[in-house]
C-alpha cells in the first residue's frame, strides 16, 4: 500500500473512531446509567452537553493550529488525546464526573473535522466521493457506537464501553505518529520541487464575490439546521428504538443491532451521493435529499414496530447522505492555505447548534414525547430544502482551471 492510501486510511478510521467516542455516552445513557444511577433519562443526558459544546468550539483553534503548525501533528494528538480521555472517562463514579470525561473527549473530538477533512480533499480534483468514503468510516463510527456499547454493557459492563476503545485509539495514535516520522523526507522534498503548492491549488472554484457570499451563507444555515437533526437523530435513535421496538428488541444488545443496521446501512448512502455531487449539480442533489428527510420525519410521528424500524432508516439514508453536500462545497470554494480554518468553521456551526440537540430531546421527551420531536425534525428539513433552492447551480470540478458557476 503506497503512502498517500494508507494515510487515507489513517484518517478514515480516525473518523470511525471520532463518531464512535462521541455517541458512546448516548447508548450507555438508555441503556444502563439511568437505572443504575436513579436517574431518568431526560435528567441524566444534559451532562453530555458540554462535551458537544467543545466539539464545536474547539474545532476553530483546531484548524488554525492545523494551518500554522501541522495537520499531521493535530491528528496524532488526536488519536492519542480521545483515547486517554475515554479511559478516564471509564473510572466516572457520578455525573459530574462522567460530564467531565465527555467534555475532555469532545474537545480532542473537535480536532478531527477541521484537519482530518482538510487532509481528505487536498490534492483532489473531485472530492465527492472521497469524502463519501470517509463519511461512511463515520457513519459506521455511530453504527458502531450502539452496537458495541449494547454488547459491552451486556457481556462486561459499561465503563469498559469507554475503555476498549480509548486503549485502541492510543495504540493507533502512536502507529500514526510513526507513519508521519518516516515520511518527512518525502514531504520536504515535495516542499522544495513545488510539488506541494501545485496538489493544494487542484479542484479550487473560482466564483464572483456576491456568488461566493450567498454559497457560504447557505452552507452555513443549512450546516447549522443539519448539525440539529443528525445530533437528535443519531443520539435519540436507540431511545427511540427502546420505545417503540418492545415487541422486536427485549435487550440493550438487541436494541444497539437494530441501531447499527439502520446506521450502517444508511452510512452507504453517502456514496451514493458523493458519486452524484461528483458529476451533477449540487444544487438538485441537495434539495433532494432535504425534500425526503422532511417526508420520512414527518411520516414517523406515530409508527411503530417493523414500519418505524424500516422509516427511520428511511430518514437516516438521507440524513447520513446529506454529509458529504456541504463538505464538498467547501473544499471547492477555499484555498488549501485556509481549508482547515473554513472547515473548522462550518463544524463549529455544526456542532456548536448540535450540542442544543441534547437538551431538547431531554426536553421534548419529557414533555412530548419522540412525536413531538419527529415534528420539529421535519419542519427543520424543510427549511434546509427552501434554502438549497437558492444555491447556484455548480457542477463538478474537471479539472484545475477553475469553473466558473452556472
Amino acid at each position: 500500500m503506497d503512502r498517500d492510501r494508507l494515510n487515507f486510511l489513517f484518517l478514515n478510521i480516525g473518523h470511525f473512531l471520532d463518531h464512535l467516542f462521541i455517541l458512546i455516552f448516548a447508548t450507555v445513557a438508555a441503556l444502563r446509567l439511568a437505572n443504575e444511577w436513579g436517574m431518568s433519562y431526560a435528567e441524566l443526558i444534559p451532562y453530555a452537553t458540554p462535551g458537544f459544546v467543545a466539539f464545536g468550539l474547539c474545532a476553530i483553534p483546531a484548524g488554525w493550529l492545523a494551518d500554522k503548525w501541522s495537520r499531521e501533528g493535530m491528528m496524532t494528538i488526536f488519536f492519542i488525546g480521545i483515547g486517554a480521555c475515554s479511559v478516564l472517562t471509564g473510572f466516572a463514579q457520578t455525573p459530574l464526573q462522567i460530564g467531565a470525561g465527555l467534555f475532555a473527549i469532545g474537545v480532542f473530538a473537535a480536532i478531527y473535522h477541521p484537519v482530518g477533512l482538510a487532509m481528505v480533499v487536498h490534492g483532489r480534483e473531485k472530492t465527492g466521493v472521497p469524502l463519501a468514503i470517509n463519511g461512511v468510516f463515520g457513519n459506521m463510527g455511530v453504527a458502531s457506537a450502539a452496537l458495541l456499547t449494547g454488547y459491552m454493557i451486556d457481556a462486561f459492563d459499561w465503563r469498559a464501553a469507554f475503555m476498549l476503545p480509548g486503549v485502541l485509539s492510543m495504540a493507533i495514535g502512536i502507529a500514526y505518529a510513526a507513519f508521519v516520522f518516516s515520511g518527512r523526507d518525502i514531504r520536504a522534498a515535495e516542499a522544495a520541487s513545488g510539488v506541494a503548492a501545485k496538489k493544494a491549488a487542484v479542484g479550487t472554484l473560482t466564483l464572483d464575490k456576491a456568488t461566493l457570499k450567498r454559497v457560504f451563507a447557505i452552507i452555513f444555515f443549512s450546516t447549522a439546521i443539519g448539525g440539529l437533526i443528525f445530533q437528535s437523530t443519531t443520539f435519540a435513535l436507540p431511545k427511540v428504538f427502546a420505545e417503540r421496538l418492545t415487541d422486536l428488541a427485549g435487550s440493550a444488545t438487541a436494541i444497539g443491532s437494530y441501531a447499527f443496521f439502520v446506521f450502517a446501512a444508511a452510512a452507504f448512502a453517502q456514496l451514493v451521493v458523493g458519486f452524484m455531487v461528483d458529476r451533477y449539480s449540487v444544487r438538485t442533489v441537495f434539495a433532494v435529499v432535504a425534500g425526503l428527510q422532511a417526508v420520512f420525519f414527518a411520516i414517523m410521528v406515530q409508527l411503530t414496530g417493523v414500519l418505524a424500524l424500516l422509516v427511520s432508516l428511511g430518514f437516516m439514508l438521507v440524513v447520513f447522505g446529506q454529509i458529504p453536500i456541504n463538505d464538498v462545497l467547501v473544499g471547492r470554494m477555499t484555498r488549501s492555505e485556509w481549508r482547515s480554518r473554513v472547515y473548522a468553521l462550518r463544524y463549529i456551526v455544526s456542532f456548536s447548534v448540535a450540542a442544543t440537540a441534547v437538551p431538547m430531546i431531554a426536553g421534548i421527551h419529557a414533555g412530548w414525547g419522540f412525536s413531538a420531536l419527529f415534528i420539529v425534525m421535519a419542519i427543520a428539513a424543510s427549511l434546509i430544502f427552501v434554502s438549497v433552492l437558492m444555491l447556484p447551480n455548480t457542477r463538478a470540478v474537471t479539472g484545475a482551471a477553475a469553473a466558473p458557476a452556472e
